[in-house]
């Protein structure tokens, strides 16, 4: 069983979007639209919303996201009638990059907080670091620091399915892990990198799986990130 995802907008149309591209990166996650008022129209409906939470709920919890504020309101309400809201968390989050960071994290077997976390990683630290990746920035590793660096040779980079699948590898191991300087097992803040195609990416990890992180990355990055 995984975390579930129940995403909340005004827009039947927006909310399956959002379920469809999230769902490529975690095909095992239960991701559930709740788009719409009951007759198809642009607002929300409190029976939408209760039903793709209980849709969503594996029993491992349900994280909710939601486009506009009246989405949130219609969610809390959901939640105070919810028989164990407990297992139900509201993220504070961007609909689109919450969701797919959220279901990446829940793909890797995240707990609920985890994955909250993770939707709501892009709202603190995700602006591109100085110096830029593919600049010239060189980090003396930490003592006992596992090193990667290499050229990324894949022709999308690290964007979307290929970030996602280098997060669920550096979150495998009992190491930290940063790609130029940023945690490897957030995926919005390796998006925010932009790192394409010919940048250069340095990984470090330390900590008791370190080697073992570095190599799973190695073969990752020598499959093309998913795209050889």
């Amino acid at each position: 069983m995984t975390v579930g995802l129940a995403i909340v907008s005004h827009s039947v149309r927006i909310a399956e979007g959002v379920v469809e591209l999230a769902a490529q990166m975690a095909p095992s996650v239960a991701i559930v639209a709740a788009g719409g008022t009951d007759d198809g129209g642009l607002g929300t409906s409190f029976d939408r919303v209760q039903a793709a939470i209980a849709e969503a709920d594996s029993g491992d919890g349900v994280v909710v996201l939601c486009d506009l504020g009246s989405a949130v309101l219609t969610a809390q309400t959901a939640l105070d009638f919810a028989e164990a809201p407990e297992r139900i968390r509201i993220a504070d989050a961007p609909l689109v990059e919450g969701a797919v960071a959220a279901a990446v994290a829940a793909e890797g077997g995240a707990g609920l907080e985890q994955v909250v976390a993770a939707a709501e990683s892009g709202l603190q630290g995700a602006a591109r670091p100085e110096p830029t990746a593919g600049e010239g920035a060189v980090v003396e590793p930490e003592d006992g620091a596992a090193v990667l660096e290499l050229e990324l040779e894949n022709e999308h980079g690290l964007h979307a399915r290929p970030a996602a699948l280098l997060v669920r590898a550096a979150s495998g191991f009992e190491a930290e892990v940063t790609v130029n300087g940023v945690d490897a097992s957030s995926l919005l803040r390796v998006l925010a990198l932009g790192l394409d195609r010919g940048a250069t990416a340095r990984f470090e990890a330390t900590g008791p799986q370190a080697d073992e992180a570095i190599a799973a990355i190695r073969e990752l990055a020598e499959s093309g990130f998913g795209e050889g």
